[in-house]
């Protein structure tokens, strides 16, 4: 039986966990297409021939409404405060943002919405930044997906573009302390990004029904292959 293909699309591709789910979902048979959303071109990924890049404007998302229409929605969207300068253009980026993809991409047929949030969102929390991620992951399970299923990574591990000093540090510590991190304290244990593309990717391939919340540890599991 022929596998039946649909289209992915991928916001805040150019960003770590979003590069390397770009790399996976091309090659991934399960897709046709691949459409990342960026706001200039990729060169490397400009001679890919299931790959579609779509410069995008946030600000003006319903405006290519018709260029957000796919099945599977991965979306990576996210920043800093140093990025940001400002919680309030933080709250956009985080928040803001996706909810409309989130929601124009649902109004186009889009049936299932995977989003990295973050450890420890919390929508009553005194922490800015997890109160947003506990705002978005609220706000998204309202828009009525088939499928929503939210990541909660720990710290990070990957080369990113720009230097993160207290990322950096982080890193180099999470390796050393890596096996303390057991049994309950698994959750909080560092993973690369590309466990987390691996595990969405997989995670996208079950659809699982409603909304699912997955910690770091989860994603260990989720990235093993999917038996067929």
């Amino acid at each position: 039986m022929a596998l039946e293909q649909k289209v992915a699309l991928v916001a805040g591709a150019t960003g770590l966990v979003g590069q390397a789910l770009t790399e996976l979902l091309i090659q991934a048979p399960e897709y046709s297409e691949v459409i990342v959303l960026v706001r200039k071109p990729v060169e490397r990924w400009q001679q890919h021939d299931r790959l579609r890049q779509v410069i995008v404007d946030y600000e003006h998302l319903e405006q290519q409404r018709d260029e957000l229409r796919a099945d599977d929605i991965y979306c990576c969207l996210g920043t800093t405060i140093r990025k940001a300068k400002t919680q309030e253009n933080m709250y956009r980026i985080d928040v803001t943002y996706p909810l409309e993809l989130a929601r124009i991409a649902h109004e186009e047929g889009a049936t299932q919405f995977l989003v990295v949030s973050a450890m420890g969102a919390d929508s009553q929390s005194s922490v800015f930044y997890s109160r947003i991620k506990g705002e978005l992951e609220q706000q998204l399970a309202q828009i009525g997906y088939e499928s929503l299923s939210i990541v909660r990574p720990s710290l990070l591990l990957g080369k990113r573009r720009e230097f993160r000093l207290g990322e950096r540090t982080g890193a180099i510590l999470a390796r050393v302390l890596s096996p303390l991190f057991i049994g309950p304290m698994n959750k909080y244990k560092a993973i690369s990004a590309e466990i987390v593309a691996e595990g969405m990717y997989r995670i996208a391939c079950r659809k699982p029904q409603g909304t699912v919340v997955y910690l770091s540890n989860q994603l260990h599991i989720a990235a093993r292959p999917v038996s067929r």
